[in-house]
């Protein structure tokens, strides 16, 4: 029993910072175009304020939508390595289509290409919240890992000791071990979501800027179709965004407000009007005190 309970441990020393798959984020999710006056999905989970219309082409899906939460332990919800299988039922006869009016063509395509995984890795802003919060993330897995150490100690000590103790003992010792793997599993799992929660609230920043600044690099240049690069299979130069959309975002979002080490982004007080954290904020020095001539 002590075993499985130290399994369960083990599994946590896994954890992975939620930034650390640069693919993920990098990749950019979703099919990543821009078509005008389309609706666009709102980031998740955090809010962000609300931004003036503009004219511009828009984003019909958030290629670069924030990070999914990695999964739990098998034990604390489930195995993640099972996946829903397909449907295969008769579906009901489809209904018929009617022929549609002729109604007015559209635009002719003004095309531009824009590499989402290329602008975050010159991204000044990116780059510096991807080393503080993958510095936190490997703290987590050696503190993890010392803690998985600690309780295959324990429980080899107590399979050593086991047949010297009354079953009083034992039942106590097995109840101390079982309560400080739980203890484990609940510290690490909490400080893992709020790593995750960190990673998102920071790509909540840069996706509203880049999606910001690739619309008017887009406008800037008579284009009204950005596609993502990834899924074109080759193109030149002249249609590609990605140098002016990484240079505008490094001057305007040189960096970016990361909740401080074991705060969630939740936890923490509305932006100021600059657009940062007011606890992120570093309070003024005190100014010392002006020494007063004696007459």
């Amino acid at each position: 029993m002590v075993h499985k309970r130290l399994h369960g441990v083990g599994a946590i020393a896994a954890l992975a910072l939620v930034l650390h798959s640069g693919g993920a984020l990098a990749q950019g999710q979703g099919n990543g175009w821009f078509v005008p006056n389309q609706p666009q999905q709102q980031p998740h989970r955090t809010q962000a304020p609300p931004r003036q219309p503009q004219s511009g082409p828009r984003q019909v899906q958030n290629q670069m939508a924030p990070p999914s939460a990695l999964p739990l332990p098998a034990e604390a919800g489930g195995d993640p390595g099972l996946t829903p299988q397909q449907l295969q039922v008769q579906l009901p006869p489809a209904p018929d289509v009617p022929p549609i009016a002729k109604g007015p063509a559209t635009p002719a395509a003004i095309i531009g290409i824009l590499s989402v995984p290329d602008v975050l890795r010159v991204s000044t802003a990116y780059q510096a919240a991807y080393k503080e919060l993958n510095g936190r993330a490997q703290k987590l897995n050696e503190d993890a890992q010392k803690e998985q150490a600690t309780l295959r100690d324990m429980g080899q000590s107590f399979a050593t000791d086991r047949a010297k103790l009354s079953p009083e003992q034992i039942r106590a010792k097995e109840r101390e071990i079982q309560e400080r793997a739980t203890e484990a599993q609940r510290k690490f799992g909490e400080r893992n979501r709020i790593i995750q929660e960190a990673g998102q609230y920071v790509m909540a920043q840069i996706n509203r800027t880049m999606e910001t600044v690739a619309q008017q690099v887009a406008l800037s240049r008579g284009v009204n179709l950005v596609l993502n690069r990834a899924q074109i299979l080759g193109t030149t130069a002249d249609f590609d965004l990605t140098p002016a959309v990484a240079e505008v975002l490094n001057k305007v979002l040189p960096s970016v407000v990361v909740p401080p080490d074991g705060v969630s982004p939740l936890a923490m007080a509305p932006p100021s009007g600059d657009g940062k954290a007011a606890d992120a904020a570093p309070k003024p020095a005190a100014e010392p005190a002006k020494a007063t001539k004696k007459p």
